[in-house]
Order: C-alpha cells, then structure tokens, then sequence
C-alpha cells in the first residue's frame, strides 16, 4: 500500500471524550502504523468558545481561509470530514472552493440531539445535514444506519464499522468496585440524549454505577444519591471498571452504534437495551446480551449469560478491519 497524505477535519477531538474521538484515534493510528501521513484539523489549533448547553464541548472560531491555507500546506491525497461542526463546515467550503473532492462522515443524530436542546423541528435539522453532506463523494456511516439514512434522502452512503480494543477491554478483577453485586454499569457521556433516567429509575437489585462526564452530571447526582457516579475514565482506568460490571446497561434511543456496547462484550460483559438502531444489531438475545422495550427485564435476563459469549463476539470487530473499510472509501486524488 502506496504511502499517502490524509487530511482529516473534525470538530470532535481530544479531550473529548466520546465515541466519535475514540474511533477517529484508533483509525489515524492505524493508518500511521501502516505508513501514511494523517495531518489533523481540529479545534486544537483555533481559539473556541464553550458550545451552548454542552460547555465540554469546544467550538472553533476560524478565519477566512484558514483551512484553505492549510490544506494547500499539506497537499493531501485525501480529505475526510468527520463532523458537521464550524471546522466541518469551514472544510467543505474550502475543498469545494478549491475543486477538491473529499469523503464526510455521519457519527451522531444532531437533528435528534438539537431537538432534545431547542424547538427545531427534525425535517429543518434534517434539510441542513443532508445539505452539508451531499457535496461529498461518499458519506460513510455505521451499517446499522445505512438504510434509515437512505429513507431520509442521503445519497452516496458507504459502511465504516467501528471497532475495540480487545487487548484493553477484557475480563478482569469483577469485584473491583467493592459494591453489592450485581452490578449494572453505564458508561458514557452524560446527558440529555443518553437517556439515562430510563436507567436510573428501574428497580434493579445490587448497584448502578454511572461511569462518564457531561452536562447532565451534577443534577442527576443530586437526583439519584444511591448511584455510584465514578466521574470520567479513561484508557485502563476505564477497562477496569467496565469489567467490574455484570450487565452493561445502556438507555440512549438515538446513538448510531455505540462502541461502548462492544467495549462492554470484549470486557465479558453483556448488554442490557432497548431494541432501537445500533443495539438491536449489535445484540443477540440470549448471546451477548437482550434487547427488550422493557429494559429492567432485558437487565435482569442478561445476568445469566455466558462472559465467554460476549467476548468472542466482540472478537469479530477489529479496528484494523475498520481503517480498511476507512481508507477503501476516501476520495483518493492522484497526482498531489
């Protein structure tokens, strides 16, 4: 495989937290082990201000044609466009000015996720998004969306799985949290659109333990003293605490994938869900974990499943597996 230059844009970055970052990391690190250059955009190199309603999260204030400048520095083969963000939008300016072709990516369900925050009905949301990527050659998304997005009009729609780490997420220490067993988990941000009351509200023997950061995190501290709230974690910190549980419940009705979910199942955890896109085709009922709309029934029958069931599933997702199907869809330009 030939080296090239890739250029990828995002508004979503480190130290974020969150399942957007983590698949971006994995992949331009194994886009470097395998040679290429990966030159990233990010809000790292701009003065941001905090996003409305989400102050972890950082928006970009750009010039004029600074991402016009740097892409003629870098002279990429390849443009990617992970977000649709003030950096995402300020890439597709500058590539179709430039005649440049590049490759988007749809990650999160912002028409839901702005309409849980603001009375914006989800056809303007839709309109705008469908906008911003019909100018790529390929949007890739997960495969579990491919079909839902195609009903709502996107074009030019390509898979890109996503994968875990099985060398970090792992069976370890299940009485690492010294709390009454079971232990039911949920790991992620936390926030609105997770949906986490429908968690912390069940009636559920043992512990909860919430494992994350966000906007939602002070209230609902306040709201449930008898939840164990760790704060953030990351790296091993965080594989020790996902294989302490032993169900992963996991609430959110709108994520497009959930890498947690296969964290959780490499950890020999299984999942408890509703049976909405992303779960629903990552679960198998009486394998690796139960989707169910009553969620403390899918919690409480996911207690009796095999660990060993649950890891040699998530053994089919590899991130190497992921970069390929990545780097087979960009745009790649000759003669740069």
């Amino acid at each position: 495989m030939a080296t090239k230059r890739i250029c990828i844009i995002t508004d979503a970055w480190r130290p974020q937290i969150n399942g957007v970052v983590t698949t971006l990391g994995r992949t331009v690190f194994t886009l470097e082990q395998w040679g290429h250059q990966v030159k990233m955009i990010t809000p790292q190199r701009f003065h941001t201000f905090p996003c409305p309603s989400y102050p972890e999260i950082r928006l970009s204030l750009i010039r004029p044609g600074s991402i016009t400048k740097l892409l003629h520095k870098y002279c990429p083969h390849a443009v990617h466009i992970a977000t649709e963000g003030p950096l995402g939008w300020a890439g597709r300016r500058a590539c179709l000015k430039s005649g440049r072709s590049f490759t988007t990516s749809y990650h999160t369900r912002f028409p839901e996720y702005i309409r849980l925050r603001a009375p914006i009905p989800l056809a303007w949301s839709y309109k705008v998004v469908k906008y911003f990527h019909g100018a790529a050659v390929r949007t890739m998304v997960a495969p579990t969306l491919i079909e839902e997005l195609g009903e709502e009009g996107f074009t030019n729609l390509v898979p890109w799985s996503r994968g875990v780490d099985m060398e970090l997420f792992k069976p370890r220490d299940s009485d690492f949290f010294h709390l009454p067993h079971p232990v039911f988990l949920y790991t992620g941000r936390v926030a609105v659109e997770k949906n986490l009351p429908a968690f912390l509200d069940l009636d559920l023997p043992g512990s909860k333990v919430v494992v994350g950061d966000g906007p939602a995190l002070t209230n609902l501290r306040n709201q449930y003293p008898e939840v164990f709230f760790t704060g953030a974690k990351r790296g091993l910190e965080l594989a020790h605490h996902m294989a302490g549980a032993d169900v992963f419940v996991f609430p959110s009705l709108t994520d497009t994938f959930g890498v947690v979910l296969l964290e959780a199942m490499a950890s020999g955890v299984p999942v408890a869900a509703f049976p909405v896109t992303g779960p629903k085709n990552l679960i198998k009922n009486g394998i690796n974990g139960y989707v169910n709309t009553n969620l403390k029934k899918a919690a409480m029958q996911a207690l009796k499943l095999d660990r060993i069931q649950c890891r040699l599933f998530a053994a089919d997702f590899s991130w190497e597996a992921c970069t390929r199907q990545f780097y087979g869809n960009l745009a790649l330009q000759t003669g740069r």
